[in-house]
């Protein structure tokens, strides 16, 4: 779905998270997808320029951002979920269970690779990224 809108990783998980969670803060919506405050702004630049969020001021500290979904974005978080609930239609409850299952145990590992690399237990994957210029 992303993909057939123009959307990257990044952005379909801002999209989520805004839809779940309704309006952000700048900041909250970096701390939720674990970005940095530089990344979180061009993050949200995109967002905008790709009509499915914008930012307003927060009402009673205009120092704050607020990021919400524009009607766009509204729309395609609602189109992907009705994409969603289809696909798992067509799982029987037997598979669906199974399937559930699975998420939660892949959901728990991802978290606990999380925790281990918040807490520098872990190291990160070395990347072969080119350096900013």
């Amino acid at each position: 779905m992303s993909v057939s809108v123009g959307l990257g990783t990044t952005e379909s998980q801002a999209l989520s998270c805004l839809a779940l969670h309704g309006e952000r803060g700048q900041s909250d919506l970096a701390k939720d997808l674990q970005l940095t405050s530089s990344a979180s702004t061009a993050l949200v630049d995109r967002l905008e320029r790709q009509g499915v969020a914008e930012r307003t001021r927060h009402p009673r500290d205009r120092r704050r951002t607020i990021v919400r979904l524009t009607e766009r974005g509204r729309q395609i978080t609602d189109e992907s979920r009705r994409c969603l609930a289809h696909a798992l239609q067509l799982l029987g409850p037997d598979q669906l269970v199974g399937f559930s299952s699975g998420l939660a145990a892949v959901a728990d590992d991802l978290d606990e690779v999380a925790r281990g690399l918040t807490a520098g237990d872990i190291d990160p994957v070395p990347t072969h990224a080119l350096p900013a210029t």
